[in-house]
């Protein structure tokens, strides 16, 4: 159950068959210190950051809006988001917000999405919309369903690590002709113990909801972290004629087949050293999965038997 107590640490961090992918590293973060890697060191993670970005661990820190907090990580994020309460020596009201300069954005390009999900939401559609309900607004029959399940403490019903950059790809690539979903379900640390329990019967629902309004419709399936055991639970419940494809970022049960889906209609995608898929040491590549929206999108089309518009 390795894989199980990972999921759980780095759902805190983020608050985030056919051959599995497991030899990609982080592009350009060799050589970063604190993010660990290939090496021994244990330093790596999310708690890590704070040796990254001046201020997130030190009350000498440059970047306006950190407080003085003396904790490392995410923790010292609190001040920069709206409702989770504010240092107790910085000046600024939470309406007042402001995200974090661009000199660090651009600092950390591979990481950009998240940052923008966690740092300021409002600033994040359209390019990653993180609550998408296609299906359950009846929004209109598409040649293509995608129904996703975010990982652990993700916002909205689709997170910002992959589901929104899959279903970018997927609108790219069929020309719009998508209709995209989130599973609306807790995404709490308690649910990694259920193993998929607390969202596999929500989304077979909604794969059933899907088929019933379009009958001719293609239901594809994506899920990330804990969302990958949701998509697990989901295709046991349901025919496999009701589900086209599947592709899973970060799998802890990737060893496993996906219901009754042939081996052909499912991808996995599992970073070198991810710690929930691989038991690895390198939380950062449980974040990493962004990356590959558009191979993982393309995989999605062919499996549905879909041309694509490109």
């Amino acid at each position: 159950m390795k894989a199980i107590a990972a999921l759980a640490l780095v759902g805190g961090a983020i608050a985030a068959p056919t051959k599995t992918v497991e030899s990609r590293q982080l592009p350009g973060w060799g050589s970063l210190p604190g993010l660990g890697g290939s090496g021994s060191s244990t330093d790596s993670g999310l708690g890590s950051l704070a040796s990254l970005i001046p201020g997130l661990g030190s009350s000498g820190g440059s970047l306006p809006g950190l407080g003085s907090s003396t904790g490392s990580g995410l923790g010292s994020l609190s001040s920069l988001i709206p409702g989770l309460g504010s240092s107790s020596s910085g000046s600024s009201s939470p309406d007042s917000v402001a995200p974090p300069p661009a000199a660090v954005s651009a600092a950390f390009p591979p990481l950009s999405p998240v940052w923008a999900a966690l740092l300021h939401p409002a600033a994040v559609s359209p390019v990653l919309d993180l609550a998408l309900n296609g299906v359950t607004q009846n929004s209109g029959c598409q040649e293509l369903t995608f129904i996703f399940a975010r990982g652990t403490s993700e916002m909205g019903n689709m997170g910002s690590v992959v589901g929104p950059p899959v279903a970018n790809q997927l609108a790219s690539l069929t020309g719009n002709k998508v209709t995209v979903q989130g599973v609306d379900y807790p995404a709490d640390a308690a649910g990694n113990a259920m193993m998929g329990a607390s969202g596999g019967p929500k989304m077979a629902e909604l794969i059933q909801q899907a088929k019933k309004q379009c009958p001719n419709t293609k239901v594809v399936l994506g899920g990330y972290s804990q969302g990958a055991m949701v998509v697990h639970n989901a295709a046991s419940k349901v025919g496999a004629d009701a589900i086209s494809g599947a592709v899973l970022f970060g799998d802890p049960f990737k060893t496993q087949g996906v219901g009754q889906l042939a081996a052909s209609k499912v991808k996995e995608y599992c970073a070198s050293g991810d710690p929930v898929c691989q038991n690895g040491m390198n939380f950062m590549a449980h974040l990493s999965y962004g990356s590959n929206a558009q191979e993982a999108a393309q995989f999605l089309v062919q499996a549905a038997g879909l041309s694509g518009s490109n």
